[in-house]
Parts: C-alpha cells; sequence; structure tokens
C-alpha cells in the first residue's frame, strides 16, 4: 500500500501495544503486506485488510486510506485466530 503518511487510531495503538507490535512493523508490512479484503463502502473511509507476517506470525491489520492524501489510517492490528481462518489466513472459514 502507497502511503505517504500513516496515521495510528487509539484502538490501533492500544491493540499493538498488548500484542507487543511495534509501529515501525506495522509500517513494513504495510509495504510487503497483501490485501485479502477491500471494504470500499466503510465510513468515513474506504479500507482494507491486509495479511503480513513478523517472522511466522500471521498479522491482520485493518487499514483505512484516503486517496486524497495519500494517508494510511491504522484502525486494528491483531494475530488471527486459526480456528476463524483458513490456514494460510487469507479466508475466513464458514461457521
Amino acid at each position: 500500500m502507497n502511503c505517504d503518511r500513516v496515521m495510528f487510531t487509539g484502538h490501533a495503538v492500544q491493540r499493538m501495544f498488548e500484542r507487543r507490535i511495534q509501529k515501525e512493523q506495522i509500517r513494513d508490512l504495510l509495504q510487503s503486506g497483501e490485501v485479502i479484503a477491500e471494504y470500499p463502502n466503510d465510513i468515513p473511509l474506504p479500507s482494507s485488510l491486509l495479511l503480513g507476517f513478523l517472522g511466522d506470525r500471521p498479522i491482520h491489520i485493518v487499514v483505512a486510506f484516503d486517496d486524497l492524501t495519500k494517508t494510511c489510517q491504522i484502525v486494528t492490528v491483531y494475530e488471527p485466530d486459526p480456528g476463524q481462518w483458513s490456514d494460510d489466513f487469507r479466508t475466513r472459514r464458514s461457521q
């Protein structure tokens, strides 16, 4: 994702702290991560779900993108639950 600027919501910072994930790691994952879902109707900005890896640790990042300012706003960051996601963490399992 091509972000000129990266901002973090308070929620994202709290979740990152709980999961021991650094801002610089998230910035790296924005460059190397894979978009696995897009939410064009999200408000106030369209968002995407990215999958990246910190070593062997899968990480999902919900990021809203302001195309006008090229700003990425990190909404939340979490480790996907293997019980809810496919083995490659790209698709949600059927319930």
